[in-house]
């Protein structure tokens, strides 16, 4: 049955429904495992050094595939890529629910979490090209409220990852982290299949499309690859990364700059400066994020001594605060503010860190995620804003992608940091830094 025309002069509001499932797919997924990590280790008999690899798959297909779906989703329109997107988190759930428990499972489920990872690419871009396509066709220059609930969907939503997952270890196990994708995808699909539009008006006529640029693909995945996989293990063993990252990066610019339809369009994005310091704030702001909601999580289990559950629900008061002042400032102009604001509280929480102990009341903790959770809503928000701006109309998705690309590398440097701050446990030890420091140093030089 064939839906009714879009509504004139408004935002079609029964793309909300696709547009918040698809988009929520990634950042529910990427922090739900934080506190799976344990359980799964425990279950399967894996170290860290293995189950750190159910984070840094995602991390990887994401950063990978992100721009490169928005580029097709640009190209081809939204529909078919949310499908296949749809399918493949589905898929990834039914892996994490019938693998056997036994300890080679483990790489099953980095394999499940790579599908996940590609399946989850095309919600985010999709999103922004349908608000970019209802703007052009209602006339609606800023569409301040979508653009404010896709904020809180996709970023502010990730908090509620950590919650989620150890209520659902908590009454189902560790399979239930994966197991939920089932579903999701599934409702993805159909939702998709009936209410997104075959096209936007944005994507290009059959006869226009642009070739792909398979080559400009392959450089930057290869270099992407090579600089991720040598951030997660820094070592004298991996330096051999560099020179190919580099090369990969050189051949990239060198590509981009020749061909007609680039896959990454350097010589306007050269142009755009603001566009470049939209993506650096989205990397320092995704650092200090994935710091707390991986990092902070960690140390709630084995620093404070919480179950997976209790720490999961710790960390709600940032979900709940990062909605309440996304949805205050949402139909505010001023991004400035926003980001001033956001900063300082980023500032603040960082200092009542300083204080806590394995002995910390909830209560300090629970204050502390309150002001954590004001730069989630703000810069989040202000980031996407001025991103929706900045991008060109028919790159906004592929442009969507790669601030994408930009979050997780700051996730990656999150764990970097706090990978080897930690060393072997998130705890405080005797309280003191230079046993912290003392801990983190023997196991970097073991």
């Amino acid at each position: 049955m064939a839906l009714k025309p879009a509504p004139a002069g408004r935002f079609d509001r029964r793309l909300l429904a696709p547009m918040m499932v698809g988009a929520v797919l990634n950042p529910i997924n990427t922090a739900i495992i934080a506190v799976a990590l344990a359980p799964i280790g425990i279950a399967l008999g894996a170290p860290a050094s293995e189950t750190v690899w159910l984070v840094s798959a995602l991390y990887l297909a994401t950063a990978i595939g992100q721009p490169l779906v928005g580029r097709l989703v640009d190209i081809f329109g939204v529909k078919r890529l949310y499908l296949v997107g749809g399918a493949l988190v589905a898929v990834a759930g039914a892996i994490g629910l019938l693998i056997p428990e036994s300890h080679d499972s483990v790489w099953w489920l980095v394999a499940a979490r790579v599908v996940l990872g590609l399946g989850t690419c095309a919600g985010y871009p999709a999103a922004m090209h349908l608000i970019r396509a209802e703007g052009q066709r209602t006339g609606v220059a800023s569409p301040a409220v979508i653009l404010t609930i896709l904020s809180v969907t996709t970023q502010t939503v990730a908090v509620v990852g950590p919650t989620l997952g150890g209520l659902l270890i908590g009454a189902w196990g560790w399979r239930a982290t994966f197991a939920v994708n089932l579903p999701l995808g599934i409702v993805s699909v159909v939702l998709g299949a009936i209410l997104l539009p075959r096209r936007t008006g944005l994507e290009p006529s059959r006869d226009e499309r642009p070739r792909i640029d398979g080559l400009g693909i392959l450089f930057f995945a290869v270099a992407m690859l090579a600089l991720l996989i040598f951030l997660q293990n820094i070592s004298v063993g991996t330096l051999w990364l560099i020179p190919i990252a580099v090369v990969a990066g050189v051949a990239l610019v060198w590509r981009e700059l020749r061909v007609d339809s680039p896959f990454i369009d350097l010589r306007v994005l050269g142009g755009n400066g603001p566009l470049l310091l939209t993506y650096t704030r989205s990397l320092l702001t995704a650092t200090i994020s994935y710091t707390f909601v991986y990092g902070f999580t960690q140390w709630l289990e084995n620093g404070r001594s919480l179950d997976p559950t209790a720490a999961g629900l710790v960390l709600l008061p940032v979900f709940a605060a990062g909605i309440a002042v996304a949805l205050a400032f949402g139909r505010r102009p001023e991004v400035l503010r926003k980001l001033l604001i956001g900063s300082v509280a980023q500032l603040a929480a960082g200092v009542l860190v300083l204080f806590m102990t394995g002995a910390t009341p909830i209560w300090y903790l629970v204050v502390t995620m309150l002001v954590l959770g004001i730069p989630q809503g703000l810069n989040n928000l202000a980031i996407q804003n001025t991103l929706y701006h900045q991008a060109e109309p028919e790159r906004i998705a592929s442009s969507a992608g790669l601030l994408r690309t930009f979050f997780y590398l700051g996730a990656i440097v999150a764990s970097v940091v706090y990978g080897n701050v930690y060393g072997e446990r998130a705890t405080t030890g005797d309280c003191t830094c230079s046993a912290g420091w003392s801990s983190a140093s023997r196991s970097s030089s073991s």
